[in-house]
């Protein structure tokens, strides 16, 4: 009796790659047939990337691809949350249905056990939802829900993002945020070890740059400035990030080699979403 070939591939010596790889047992050859998909998979982002396709990724495409996967990434979020909280699915998310959606549990045992303060997180939580309600009638459409969730994104949210920093970071509770709640923020000491470098760089940054008017705090205008720059674009500087570490040759742009290199920084890129781009089996 004729004995099945290990692979249902034709075996041509020229290309016998991936035949070979088809062709190892058990973890080995899943490995390796993991290796030529994910190569695959790299090929097609890269492809995606390169809006010109002259076979190189440039700052500029890099940067617009990173602002594609935030947004989808907001989208994706946004529509995953919808469904759970518009209860009676009548096109609308109400602060009653969030509130209900979201603290429902808790709302008759405000002293948790594990002692958080989730009446405290409710009162911020209504807060904002009031502040992305354009109209006021405590109904969140598609949009102001999504301000709600990702107030970051918006001009007219910017001032409650700025009041949540302050609130998180202000310890004494006196309205602005000092040196050490600045660092404290980032950094907490460990015993008599010496401050990182880093460390010491960001108390000189607070001095230097962030204390605008040199008063030893940083006020509402200042933690602004610091939160959300007006003169930064994020998608930008983490592009030129990318590249400035990618690019072995130097020439201002990356080829697909270049980049599978250094697939682990890509990957570990939260702006990219590269690790998650890996995954899906959908076209994005």
């Amino acid at each position: 009796v004729r004995e099945a070939p290990l692979s249902t591939r034709e075996h041509d010596d020229a290309q016998s790659f991936d035949y070979d790889h088809d062709r190892l047992p058990g973890r080995r050859g899943q490995e390796l047939r993991h290796a030529r998909e994910s190569k695959e998979r790299w090929a097609k982002i890269v492809g995606k990337i390169d809006e010109d396709g002259d076979g190189f990724v440039t700052v500029e495409e890099l940067k617009a691809w990173i602002k594609f996967a935030q947004k989808r990434w907001i989208y994706e979020d946004v529509e995953r949350q919808w469904k759970g909280h518009d209860l009676n699915e009548d096109g609308l998310v109400s602060w009653e249905e969030y509130k209900n959606a979201t603290y429902g549990y808790i709302l008759d045992d405000p002293d948790p056990d594990d002692g958080f303060n989730y009446k405290q997180m409710m009162v911020r939580d209504e807060r904002r939802f009031k502040m992305a309600d354009k109209d006021g009638d405590l109904a969140a459409t598609k949009e102001e829900f999504t301000a709600f969730l990702h107030p970051e994104e918006y001009d007219y949210m910017k001032d409650i993002v700025v009041q949540e920093t302050m609130e998180d970071i202000d310890k004494n509770g006196d309205g602005f945020i000092d040196l050490e709640e600045y660092i404290g923020d980032m950094y907490s000491q460990d015993g008599d070890a010496d401050e990182p470098e880093w460390v010491k760089t960001e108390r000189e940054q607070f001095v230097e740059f962030r204390d605008k008017n040199r008063d030893g705090k940083m006020d509402k205008e200042e933690t602004k400035d610091w939160i959300l720059p007006s003169d930064y674009d994020h998608a930008e500087a983490e592009a030129r990030h990318l590249v400035y570490e990618s690019d072995q040759d130097k020439d201002g742009k990356l080829t697909r080699e270049e980049i599978v290199d250094k697939s682990d920084l890509f990957v570990g890129s939260q702006a990219t979403d590269f690790g998650e781009a890996l995954v899906r089996h959908d076209e994005f």
